[in-house]
């Protein structure tokens, strides 16, 4: 383990910074900035370099977040957030799974700037009060206010029901399967009647230009949109923001990412990425791998 701390938490601030804004492209750019600074203090009088660092990677982000807020206002079609390739440790914690799913960033949406930082930084990670009201600038006594009301909203929008990674990982084969056999059936019999399928291009390549309801709705759409490029199709069960995941190739180039939640059995809901500029960093990291 390197003897710099910013190296030795540098996982830890990235992982703050992409749960406060949903990507990993502005993330990073967070940590750049975060170092920086770092490099341009004097470390020896910073008592404690993780909380310090934790401190300016939030107030970095929450400066980030607030132009990012008036950006998505402006976005075409569903905004969803960028997809992370993780290892399998990260599925094995729990909590941190959880807060990374993409059900979960999307309820982290409804928050202001404020409220995500405070849930963020003392629900997936245990910062104290103190520490937090440090990090957000405000006094402990405004920060336990911001997490109760923060909580509470969560609580209110969150996908009801204890959503299930394998049973995730089992829907998510069953599609693969339906691609490799052009059988669409046996996926549109795993949908809740209740079922959301988001889509988001960005504008830039095709895909749902709002949310699309309901079991029929969504099965029509996959077999009318299947249909057409099955045979040009293939699926790779990855590993994304902590759950099973499809890396989707169309002509043998990685086209989208496709995730579902799954609860006690069906799918309510399935989030594709297509928005080229959100697959970037997977397109490199996988072009490294091979």
């Amino acid at each position: 383990m390197s003897g710099d701390p910013f190296l030795r938490h540098r996982s830890l601030l990235f992982t703050v910074a992409y749960e406060m804004l949903g990507s990993a492209a502005d993330a990073e750019d967070v940590v750049q900035e975060a170092w920086l600074k770092w490099d341009g203090v004097d470390q020896a009088e910073v008592r404690d370099p993780r909380a310090y660092l934790v401190r300016v990677v939030t107030r970095k982000a929450l400066d980030r977040l607030r132009t990012l807020v008036r950006r998505r206002e402006e976005y075409v079609g569903p905004w969803l957030p960028e997809p992370l390739l993780t290892s399998p440790d990260v599925a094995d914690d729990v909590e941190l799974a959880d807060s990374l799913s993409t059900a979960m960033l999307l309820v982290l949406e409804t928050l202001t700037p404020t409220e995500r930082a405070v849930f963020v930084l003392r629900e997936v990670f245990d910062l104290g009060y103190d520490e937090l009201a440090e990090a957000v600038g405000k006094t402990p006594a405004a920060v336990r206010q911001i997490a109760h009301r923060a909580r509470t909203h969560v609580a209110e929008r969150r996908p009801r029901g204890a959503a299930s990674p394998a049973e995730a990982r089992g829907a998510l084969e069953a599609f693969q399967r339906a691609i490799e056999t052009g059988d669409l059936q046996g996926l549109v019999d795993l949908l809740a009647p209740d079922v959301v399928a988001l889509g988001d291009g960005g504008g830039v390549k095709q895909a749902m230009p709002r949310p699309v309801m309901g079991a029929d709705k969504v099965a029509r759409l996959i077999t009318a949109g299947l249909a057409t490029v099955v045979d040009r199709l293939s699926a790779e069960l990855v590993q994304v923001n902590g759950w099973p995941a499809l890396l989707l190739r169309l002509d043998g180039e990685i086209d989208s990412v496709m995730s579902v939640r799954v609860v006690e059995g069906p799918v309510t809901g399935m989030y594709t990425v297509r928005n080229p500029e959100k697959l970037s960093r997977i397109l490199q990291e996988v072009s490294l791998s091979r």
